[in-house]
């Protein structure tokens, strides 16, 4: 039951932590049968991302049975679901490339099975290594898959509001016996410390980060040395993708959500002067109104300045704004790298 090819890790975040929900009665659901569960306390981190390890759970996740409390909205949910099974069963055959695979053409993904974690020179691959539960207003839970430089969405899901004086009494009982505390007296001491969101707060914004647009990046630069190397996108939906030469040259058009950050690598030579790193910062509004007035399939073109110092970014040949674009030196250890 313990076999360490079938462990993974669990971790439950929300927007930021005045979203922050506590469990109260959860339930993993494996394939197996074997108990797993969620980590003890409350929901951390940012949307997508916890911040926290616990300790490890086994077997093959097709579900959960949760119930929790929100303090902000003082009202307790429940989520009760079940994953697609032959999906759930596809992502655990996937291993996700970290860095180059130095054995022969490093792509995308490679069927290597559960189990799997990159160690370089031997392996490049990461396999399943996480199972993330995200918490938002009005009872909308994601669930993300995370496989190293990769995180996938699974799903979206909703949970359901109790409203059972029973099932709510001994929510609250559960409360009290996990956090010492009732949920009175937490949810009075919340509406004390203020900065709180509104109990009347939707979920639409995190729905709204789900909308995806058929779009690549290419990156270019009229250097004749320019040599691109790897690209990491996180996405406002809670995504990231990372993604290593060759397809890092010419990206497939994939159905994609806002970039929320992007980071490039890239060399012009051997010289630690001439091996750099940058990274761009968009904002949810401005990107996604960019990306509405266009149609078809979008190419996001960023193109590097000749001397590495400025980069212009563009939709399908228009200016797009950024947040700002720091632009770094960096020495990375690539297997196309100049030596």
């Amino acid at each position: 039951m313990r076999d360490k090819q079938m462990a993974f890790q669990v971790e439950i975040c929300s927007p930021s932590t005045k979203y922050r929900i506590e469990p109260v009665a959860d339930k993993i659901k494996t394939l197996e049968g074997i108990p797993a569960g969620l980590p003890y306390g409350g929901s951390s981190g940012r949307w997508g991302d916890s911040g926290k390890g616990w300790t490890e759970q086994y077997g093959t996740p097709i579900g959960a049975d949760i119930t929790y409390y929100s303090p902000y909205e003082d009202a307790f949910y429940r989520l009760n679901v079940d994953f697609p099974v032959d999906t759930i069963k596809d992502y655990m055959e996937r291993a996700y490339s970290v860095w180059d695979d130095l054995k022969g053409e490093t792509q995308e993904y490679k069927r290597l099975g559960r189990g799997y974690k990159a160690s370089n020179g031997i392996n490049s691959y990461d396999s399943f290594s996480t199972l993330v539960f995200g918490f938002a207003p009005k009872g909308m839970v994601v669930v993300w898959l995370n496989f190293g430089n990769t995180r996938i969405e699974l799903g979206r899901y909703q949970a359901i509001i109790i409203t059972s004086k029973e099932e709510i009494a001994k929510a609250k009982e559960n409360y009290t016996k996990i956090f010492r505390i009732t949920t009175e007296f937490s949810y009075k001491t919340m509406k004390e410390i203020g900065g709180y969101p509104s109990p009347q707060e939707t979920s639409q914004k995190w729905d709204n980060y789900r909308m995806r647009y058929q779009w690549r990046p290419v990156v270019s630069s009229q250097n004749p040395k320019f040599r691109l190397f790897e690209i990491l996108n996180y996405t406002f939906n809670g995504e990231k993708e990372g993604a290593l030469r060759p397809w890092v040259l010419d990206m497939p058009y994939k159905q994609r959500a806002i970039p929320q950050e992007m980071v490039f690598f890239w060399e012009t030579g051997k010289e630690k002067s001439e091996k750099f790193n940058a990274r761009a910062f968009f904002d949810w509004e401005k990107t996604n109104e960019a990306f509405k007035k266009e149609t078809g399939k979008i190419d996001m073109q960023v193109q590097i300045s000749d001397d590495n110092n400025s980069i212009e970014i563009l939709l399908n040949g228009r200016s797009l704004e950024t947040d700002s674009i720091r632009i770094y030196q960096w020495e990375g250890d690539y297997k196309e790298s100049y030596k």
